[in-house]
């Protein structure tokens, strides 16, 4: 066994050992060779690849308008159909109803009785009103009988007092007292005009207890029943109803559409348009641009434009969502217009004293530039009307570099947007 001297004697260090042999140095330096080749490699074959495949663009498609002399769509934009007669008819007075007689999705003629309100006030008001216009006639004739027989008691004296039959007095007194009745006439005469007047008013409120339909049209909502009391001007808070129902002329719907500033300037009144409601994206409905609102909304940056639906049709409701595209107005035939198309105004530059454009061949991988010379026309909105040089879905680099040529090669951004504009 060993002791422990022993054991501490293995533990000592032996300064006076040869070093253990170091490994080969040869095969670390052509560890490293290759692997500084291999990088080396790779780097010159990536520069030469991206060196190749040139600068990176962003592209837009150019759009065909007025292709074969047809319609097609120069702008899309969304809207609502909205009523140009809509009312929520109310009473003219304060009082309870009594009865209404809509419900939701009625027809309804002008003139109709939507409700009526209780008429126990108006009806006392009316019959205090037509006593006194009574009373106003019955004055009236009492006046007018005894004033015939004052009349005829002038008469008599006037031949008596000639004769100094009865004294001078006696006939100025009966003058006096025809006179008195005269006035009295006619002060009971305007009394009843005044009673009548009164009469037609008590009539008038008789009449604002009943709530008719100011235009033909289709009940969308009923706002009243039966013992509720109704105001125009909502006098008593929450628990006074402001209207009896709404209605809606069908007749007069059409489409508000919201267009962007940047676009407007393709809009004209008179302009063929074709809508197609969200519900129905199969119907296309034939419409054309009423009007172009004069205003623009600041905080959305667009201006409001009215288009006339030119189909009648009960599936058009107010409120529906519509899509609508704004078309150029089809050229007769005769004029073989030239097929033109819509570019966007930052793929146009002036090279040489022309005006070109660098259009895209090829896919995306292998893409190359050609350096189109172009006839452009109007100017609407952010984008160019072409007439020659571009066909309608070509590609086309927008902000093209002085540094971009003819013929080449250029990368596609991968975040680029599809398409011109709307």
């Amino acid at each position: 066994m060993n002791t422990s001297a022993d054991l501490l004697k293995e533990l000592r260090i032996d300064r006076n050992a040869a070093p253990p042999p170091s490994p080969s140095r040869r095969g670390r330096w052509i560890g490293l060779a290759i692997a500084g080749v291999v990088l080396v490699g790779g780097g010159i074959a990536f520069a030469l690849t991206r060196g190749n495949a040139g600068p990176e663009v962003h592209v837009a498609e150019v759009t065909a308008i007025g292709a074969n002399g047809g319609n097609t769509s120069v702008l899309d934009a969304t809207g609502y159909v909205v009523a140009r007669r809509m009312a929520t008819v109310s009473a003219k007075i304060t009082g309870k109803v009594r009865e209404v007689r809509i419900e939701e999705g009625q027809h309804v003629p002008a003139g109709y009785v939507m409700a009526t309100l209780d008429p126990v006030d108006a009806d006392a008001t009316r019959a205090l009103a037509g006593a006194q216009v009574e009373a106003s006639r019955t004055q009236i004739a009492n006046v007018q009988a005894q004033l015939r027989e004052a009349e005829a008691n002038v008469r008599r004296l006037s031949s008596l007092v000639g004769q100094q039959l009865v004294s001078k007095a006696q006939y100025d007194q009966a003058i006096a007292q025809r006179d008195a009745l005269r006035a009295q006439l006619a002060s009971a005469q305007r009394g009843t005009q005044v009673s009548s007047a009164n009469l037609r008013i008590a009539e008038n409120g008789v009449d604002n207890t009943v709530v008719r339909a100011p235009f033909a049209g289709v009940v969308i909502a009923k706002a009243a029943q039966p013992g509720e009391i109704v105001s125009p001007l909502s006098a008593g808070g929450g628990f006074t109803r402001t209207g009896i129902g709404t209605i809606v002329d069908m007749d007069s719907l059409e489409v508000e559409v919201d267009v962007g500033e940047a676009y407007i300037g393709r809009v004209k009144p008179g302009m063929p348009v074709e809508s197609v409601l969200n519900a129905y994206p199969d119907w296309k409905i034939p419409s054309e641009v009423i009007a172009i609102i004069p205003t623009a909304d600041r905080s959305k940056a667009t201006v409001k434009v009215r288009i006339a639906l030119k189909q009648k049709d009960a599936r058009i409701v107010p409120d529906m969502g519509v899509r609508v595209s704004f078309l150029e107005r089809e050229q007769p035939a005769a004029q073989n217009r030239v097929p033109a198309v819509l570019v966007p105004s930052a793929a146009i530059v002036d090279r040489d004293g022309k005006q070109v454009a660098f259009a895209v061949e090829g896919d995306d991988t292998k893409a190359t530039v050609k350096r189109r010379e172009l006839k452009v026309g109007r100017t609407l909105g952010d984008d160019r009307e072409v007439l020659t040089g571009l066909s309608g879905g070509d590609r086309v680099v927008l902000e093209p570099g002085d540094t971009l040529t003819d013929g080449a090669r250029v990368r596609i951004a991968k975040d680029n947007a599809d398409g011109a504009s709307e």
